[in-house]
């Protein structure tokens, strides 16, 4: 079983007005309501990818509701667990004038210590060996830094892998408990390694740094336009990036540990893991606005990376 966890879900709230100036009413067009936070789109894209995972999230309040009916009309299969706070809601505003966006992200509930217990006592319960947990995205206000170092115990405790993309101090934390697969991108490998920069010499250092400290088991670094980087204790390959258009790097991320996971799950070596892992994220480049990765576009892409060997 695959279940996603996202304990700072959002409804991302978009639109979009001829020009962003101060003071003035700004007259916006069209509304979007998305369902957001990093489990939730890793969920979304597993779907597109013809991949069913149980989505686990906090909802509170009328926002909550709303949530859940977004996930509802795209058959996501929602495991709620209930809070007393608001879930929180992004507003996404594009200038048609530039094409540039700006993004606000409002502060996520309060999370009691009672509603904390509840969360670690439902995975404690429903978790089984062999299971895979995605955990993506922030913390809310109430979770301490080292609750995603709790959930890494817990997990390597009960042997179920556990893929975490977050950042800061709860990536630290857990990665010092020791987690399956980290996703760091170059600003998170600095994190880890306890390093200001990294020159592209530094990175494969930093990288093999954080595999023998026991962070992880499985390193994959996202590069960006330049693909990424995979590291094991035995394993250090590159995957480039297909060239594309790109309209939004807006959910490469998620569409990249999407990728990753559905690669594991079909059994696939750990370097077609990758490559399966980097066509979701420059599929997802692809999409306009928070638009996820789509299949057709993921397949075509593999497919270019796998030929020739590469």
């Amino acid at each position: 079983m695959i279940y996603t966890l996202t304990l700072n879900p959002a409804i991302d709230k978009s639109s979009s007005v001829e020009k962003v100036v101060p003071t003035k009413k700004l007259r916006c067009q069209t509304r979007v309501f998305e369902a957001g936070g990093g489990g939730i789109n890793v969920s979304k894209a597993l779907a597109e990818l013809e991949t069913h995972s149980k989505c686990i999230y906090l909802k509170g309040g009328r926002t909550g509701h709303h949530l859940a009916e977004l996930l509802s009309h795209q058959s996501i299969d929602q495991v709620v667990l209930e809070i007393k706070d608001f879930t929180r809601e992004n507003f996404i505003v594009t200038d048609t004038s530039t094409q540039k966006q700006y993004r606000f992200g409002m502060p996520g509930p309060s999370v009691t210590p009672e509603e904390k217990d509840h969360i670690i006592r439902f995975l404690a319960t429903h978790l089984k060996k062999g299971d895979y947990l995605v955990a993506s995205g922030s913390l809310p206000p109430g979770l301490p830094s080292a609750f995603y170092a709790q959930i890494a115990s817990l997990t390597k405790e009960k042997e179920v892998k556990l893929i975490l993309d977050t950042s800061g101090t709860p990536l630290l934390e857990a990665a010092q408990r020791g987690v399956y697969l980290l996703k760091p991108n170059l600003s998170e490998l600095c994190f880890l390694a306890a390093r200001k920069s990294l020159t592209t010499r530094e990175v494969e250092e930093a990288a093999s740094e954080v595999i023998e400290k026991g962070f992880c088991e499985v390193l994959i670094v996202s590069l960006g336009a330049r693909g990424a980087l995979l590291v094991t204790a035995d394993q250090l390959e590159y995957v480039s990036s297909p060239t594309v258009y790109q309209k939004s790097a807006v959910g490469a991320g998620d569409s990249m540990v999407a990728g990753i996971v559905r690669g594991l799950i079909g059994g696939m070596p750990l370097l077609d893991v990758t490559k399966y892992g980097v066509a979701c994220g420059t599929a997802a480049t692809m999409t306009e606005g928070t638009q996820l990765c789509r299949k057709k576009d993921v397949d075509q892409l593999y497919r270019w990376l796998c030929r020739d060997g590469m």
